[in-house]
């Protein structure tokens, strides 16, 4: 639906409206590398009841497409665990001091699904799919808040938006994170979003995506508008804000013929609901630590 290489000023001159926006997909809406990911993440999950690298990297792999538009420091890391290779130090290299991008939170929803009752087990398994490609502590602390985020979806019938950011809040481990989670608290306004920015970092486009959810909590159409309006890294911010907006509203609530467009291929839509359904058998027989 979005190009992440256009500006809110290319976009808006095509789509002056969220409406305008949702409305154009007529055709296929392919994936993009946040949601190939994503389904590698699943998949572990299902297989393993956990996060096993190994198994992850093998999904990763076994996935990648590279139209999707993985970043060249993805494409690079993915053929080094393709062939074998020390794909850690060559993500270290590639991103002294370790990958601080939106990488390890675009894909973390499962895990936010999978572990919604237990905090603490939520928190180890968002990091442990976080550092085959990102080690920053601040590329990790964005998949972690991103992940509890979505837990706290799941658990409420009303967003009671004061005590969603209480938990995110205290949930911070960085000072950077509370600071910007604390803006994204205090952000009321579309125009407020653009504050909180549109980049890859993660520090820059994780709280974004969770203001942009508060905002419209009960319209998807909306949370996933607003962030691709912004521009920037516009396929990240969809993808979290609307891993929020799924988690909350439910499959049920999602626009119909947004579903309906979505991708034929042997990993499309009918497999996107038939691994949400393995999904869940898995959280059943998971057992239950309250947060």
């Amino acid at each position: 639906m979005a190009n992440r290489a256009q500006t809110a000023d290319a976009i808006r001159a095509r789509f002056a409206t969220v409406e305008a926006l949702i409305a154009y997909p007529q055709d296929e809406i392919w994936y993009t590398d946040d949601t190939q990911m994503a389904i590698g993440v699943a998949e572990t999950l299902v297989e393993h009841g956990r996060i096993v690298e190994d198994a992850l990297c093998r999904a990763f792999v076994a996935n990648y497409v590279s139209s999707r538009g993985y970043a060249r420091g993805a494409r690079m890391v993915l053929n080094a665990m393709e062939e074998g290779r020390d794909y850690r130090r060559l993500a270290e290299e590639y991103f002294p001091g370790g990958s601080f991008g939106n990488g390890a939170a675009m894909r973390v929803a499962p895990v936010g699904l999978l572990f919604r009752d237990d905090y603490r087990r939520l928190k180890a398994e968002a990091r442990a799919q976080s550092t085959p490609t990102h080690t920053h502590p601040l590329g990790i602390e964005g998949a972690h808040l991103l992940a509890l985020a979505v837990a706290l979806c799941t658990q409420v019938a009303a967003f009671d938006r004061v005590a969603f950011f209480a938990e995110l809040v205290a949930a911070c481990e960085s000072a950077e994170f509370r600071d910007q989670i604390r803006l994204a608290e205090q952000s009321r306004t579309v125009a407020d979003l653009a504050a909180l920015g549109n980049q890859i970092t993660a520090l820059h486009s994780v709280p974004t995506a969770i203001a942009s959810f508060a905002l419209t909590p009960e319209s998807f159409a909306e949370t996933i508008g607003n962030v691709i309006l912004l521009g920037g890294d516009t396929d990240t911010l969809a993808a979290m804000a609307g891993a929020l907006s799924g988690a909350y509203l439910g499959a049920s609530r999602l626009p119909p013929r947004l579903v309906l467009l979505l991708e034929a291929s042997p990993k499309g839509g009918a497999y996107l609901v038939k691994l949400a359904h393995a999904l869940f058998d898995r959280y059943e027989q998971t057992p239950r630590f309250p947060g």
